[in-house]
Order: C-alpha cells, then sequence, then structure tokens
C-alpha cells in the first residue's frame, strides 16, 4: 500500500506540474503576453494538454487507480474523495479521443485572442466561425461523455454537481417573479439616486493606490496573491500558495474596479484559505463553480455594496480622490453603489437585475446547444432577450453579444453558477450572522472574523466535500433560494424608500 501510494502521488504531481503550467501561461496570455505570442502560446497549450491527457487516461494512471479502488476501505478519506473524483475525470476525459482534445485547447487559446480583437472593434463576425466551432465541439464532448442526455445538462453539471435546466428553470422562475415587480416597483417610483459625480476622471494610478488598499483590508495576504490588469477581470488559483487576480481600469469608472477587486478577491479568499495539505491534489481550489461564484458575490455584493463598507472606505476614497468626492457623503456614495436600473453590460450591473443578464446568457446557451439558432442569429437573440428581460436596446455587438469572455474559452453552462451563487451568499449570510454581528464587525474594519467563518466552514475543505454537502454543513440546511430573494427585496425596499 505504501508503495501504490507513492505511485499515485508522483503521478498526481505530474499532472499538477503540467496543470500548474498551463493556468500560469493563461493567466500570461491575459496580463502581459503581446498579441504576436498567441501562436507560440498555442503551440505549447496543445502540446501540453496532449501530455495531460496521457498522463490522465493512460495505462499507468489506469493501472493505479484501478488497484486504489480495490484497496479504497484501506485509504483515509482525502485520499477516497481524491479517487472518486480521478475516476470521475479519467471516465469522461477518456471518451474524447485525443486529437480533439488537443485541437480544442489550441482552439480556444486562438479564440480568446480573436475575441478580444472582435470586442475592441464591434466586430463579431470576426468571432462568430470560431465560436461555432467551439460550440461544435463542447456538443459533441458532452455527447461523448454522457450520450443521450442534453449537452447543456453534462455542462452544467461538471460546473455544479447536480445541476440541471429543469432545477435552474424552476430558479429563474423563481426569481423572476420575485424581483422583476420590485424592479418595476422602484421604476415607478421615480426616486433619482444621484450618480454624476462618478462620471469624473478618477486617475488610474490612484485606481490601483485604492486595489491594494481593498486587499488589505480584505485581509489578503500579499505574499501568496499577485493582481494584474486584463480586458475582463478574472482570478486562477494555482494552490494555496499562489493566487492571482485581476481587474480592469477605467478612468471614467471608479466603482466599476472597486467591486471587480472586491469581487475577485472573494475568489482569492477562498482559494488562500483552502487546506495547504490539498496543493497539488486533486482536492486543492473551490468545490465548484456556483460555491465559488458565492464567496465573490458574498464579499462584492453583501459586504462590499454595504454602508458599513462604504463608510469604512470612504476615508481612503477620499484620500485618493479629494477633488472628485470632495462634495459627495459616504451615504450618497453608499446610495450611489446600490443605484438600481436596467443596463447593458453584465458585470457593471446592480444586485437586483443582476440575474436578469444571467437569465439572457441562460436562454441564449439552452437555445445554441439545443440547435434553435445559429451561431450567426445568436446576436439577434440576445438583443431580444435584453430587450425583453431589461427593457433596454443594445447599441452594438460590443455592449452586446461580445461583452462576456467566457464563450470564447468554452465555458458553456458557467454563466447560471453566478446567479446560483448569489444565492448561495445570501443563505450563507442569514447562518454567519448566528454567530457573528457581521455589519458591527465591518463598520469597525474588523474583516478577519468574517473570512474565518468562512474559511472554517468552506474555504479549508477545498473539494474534498461535495458542494450541496458543504453548503448544507454550513448552514444547517438545505439550498433555499428564498434567502436570496428576500434579501434583495429588504435591502432594496429601503434603499429606494418602498
Amino acid at each position: 500500500m505504501e508503495q501504490l501510494l507513492e505511485r499515485y502521488k508522483s503521478h498526481m504531481q505530474k499532472i499538477a506540474a503540467y496543470n500548474h503550467a498551463m493556468v500560469i501561461m493563461s493567466y500570461d496570455s491575459e496580463t502581459v503576453m503581446p498579441k504576436a505570442g498567441a501562436p507560440g502560446r498555442g503551440m505549447a497549450m496543445g502540446i501540453l494538454s496532449g501530455e495531460m491527457y496521457s498522463l490522465i487516461t493512460g495505462e499507468e494512471m489506469q493501472g493505479i487507480m484501478a488497484e486504489m479502488a480495490a484497496n479504497i476501505e484501506k485509504l483515509d478519506a482525502a485520499t477516497k474523495r481524491e479517487i472518486e473524483l480521478g475516476l470521475e475525470e479519467i471516465e469522461e476525459i477518456s471518451k474524447i479521443p485525443k486529437e480533439e482534445y488537443i485541437a480544442f485547447q489550441v482552439l480556444v487559446n486562438d479564440a480568446t485572442m480573436v475575441w478580444r480583437e472582435a470586442k475592441n472593434t464591434n466586430d463579431y463576425a470576426k468571432f462568430e466561425p470560431y465560436l461555432k466551432q467551439i460550440i461544435d465541439f463542447v456538443i459533441k464532448f458532452a455527447n461523448y461523455m454522457k450520450p443521450g442526455v442534453h449537452p447543456l445538462d453534462t455542462w452544467l453539471d461538471k460546473h455544479e454537481k447536480g445541476m440541471t435546466m429543469e432545477v435552474l428553470d424552476r430558479y429563474f422562475a423563481d426569481v423572476k417573479a420575485k424581483l422583476v415587480p420590485l424592479i418595476h416597483a422602484i421604476a415607478e417610483r421615480g426616486r433619482k439616486i444621484e450618480t454624476d459625480f462618478l462620471k469624473q476622471e478618477f486617475p488610474i494610478d490612484a485606481q490601483r493606490k485604492l486595489s491594494e488598499y481593498l486587499m488589505e483590508v480584505l485581509t489578503i495576504d500579499r505574499n501568496r496573491c499577485a493582481i494584474g490588469e486584463v480586458e475582463h477581470p478574472f482570478m486562477s488559483g494555482l494552490s494555496s500558495q499562489d493566487v492571482r487576480m485581476t481587474t480592469h481600469y477605467y478612468a471614467d469608472n471608479l466603482l466599476s474596479s472597486l467591486f471587480s477587486v472586491v469581487h475577485e478577491g472573494g475568489h482569492a479568499t477562498y482559494e488562500l484559505g483552502v487546506d495547504p495539505t490539498y496543493d497539488f491534489t486533486p482536492l486543492s481550489g473551490g468545490v465548484s463553480t456556483g460555491i465559488h461564484e458565492s464567496q465573490s458575490r458574498f464579499f462584492e455584493n453583501i459586504i462590499g455594496r454595504s454602508e458599513e463598507f462604504i463608510n469604512l472606505i470612504y476615508p481612503k476614497l477620499a484620500e485618493l480622490f479629494p477633488e472628485q468626492l470632495k462634495d459627495v457623503s459616504a451615504h450618497e456614495l453608499y446610495l450611489a453603489a446600490n443605484e438600481s436600473k436596467p443596463s447593458l453590460i453584465r458585470i457593471e450591473a446592480d444586485e437586483l437585475t443582476y440575474s436578469l443578464h444571467i437569465m439572457v446568457r441562460y436562454e441564449a446557451e439552452k437555445r445554441i446547444m439545443s440547435g434553435t439558432i445559429t451561431t450567426a442569429e445568436l446576436p439577434a437573440l440576445w438583443n431580444a432577450l435584453y430587450k425583453e428581460y431589461l427593457g433596454v436596446d443594445v447599441p452594438d455587438d460590443a455592449h452586446g453579444v461580445l461583452q462576456d469572455v467566457h464563450w470564447s474559452g468554452g465555458m458553456f453552462g458557467y454563466f447560471p453558477s453566478y446567479s446560483v451563487g448569489s444565492a448561495y451568499a445570501s443563505q450563507l449570510y442569514a447562518a454567519m450572522m448566528r454567530d457573528l454581528d457581521v455589519p458591527a464587525l465591518v463598520k469597525a474594519g474588523d474583516i478577519r472574523p468574517i473570512v474565518n467563518w468562512l474559511g472554517e466552514r468552506i474555504h479549508r475543505f477545498g473539494m474534498f466535500k461535495k458542494p450541496s454537502e458543504l453548503l448544507e454543513q454550513a448552514c444547517g440546511a438545505p439550498f433555499d433560494p428564498t434567502y436570496y430573494t428576500d434579501y434583495l427585496i429588504r435591502k432594496y425596499s429601503e434603499v429606494f424608500g418602498l
């Protein structure tokens, strides 16, 4: 058994090393790689992904895993969970032909570069052929892995175990039924929140200093976490000792980077809090996209958009932007940070209307993966759904179907996790409030107990527990989206005096 475990760990470290290199290359491509470097990166990613495929599906790995499974009762709980996850991965990936697996990695490398250019030049026609190929691959891979299952259900389950279109259809119907009347009531109320002061120029260098300050407030260890600048903010976790955040600065939009840093900081806090003994094993990192998004949305919205947090950071904001905020109070900034009105851009959307943005993407994915529309028809569908759900006209594809990076990376089935993650966050907040006076802690600038609470119940487990198990143990009850809608109704009724 000792020799078997040594062979297993050695093999898993090789897989982790290849994955480590590929994640760094992806981070590099988004942050500092020159445009002309894309072909070289694509070549390298193709070779590395082929090596990864062989390591995961090869005879040596299958032999080790078979022996481990045969001796499962002799293993500790963590290794048992690793074997469970490993066998699942082998079964799925081995069904995909190696040459197609490699070709897909090269394709998404090229597609991401093309997407960036297409967005910047408002040229969907340039990106559309790549998107069509990606969707063909994604559907084909889903059919390889789970024949007879709707492709979107397969990818939803990959991102959030147990998630299906049936579950999401019920969830979104409930969210829509409860929140749309409130959105309409706010529009009819006609209360104007002053936001003109946000349209001034906020120097980028000062915004960078603000990012450093925010990471300090969130208790993020800068020895283990870097921050870069990108077109579309994201976070990459390599281990509990190496986490990479990103943001995007706009001189005329202070809140964009402020909340993207707090959002990605939530992701980073999760990765930094995983038990270090899980580093470079299958248990490293967050357990699902929904649980991961619950952490980012918790910090961005429940903490970051609270009046206590705005009051906490206001002195620093006034120090960095004295002219821009000289006639603006902390309360006025809080109201501006929670203005609610239909908008075009998902990552700039307020909490209340945010899930409608997700519903647009979810409906588009259902139709494109069911074959009822083509990629050429996607912009028209997108624009029609934005008009139907949010009542806004989409001026161009750069502000429409091209606004998100996800599809260029083949990440279909990911978007619903943002909304479900927000709902998880609300339920976690209710459970946390039974143990901690969260508003008082935030007011005092003492975020550590909040991070520790999440660390003890969510972060430290990595992928050791399943998402539903983790949430239920943390909250004392299964997932209940009522916490989400109740939280939003309570908050926005207060903000708008309803």
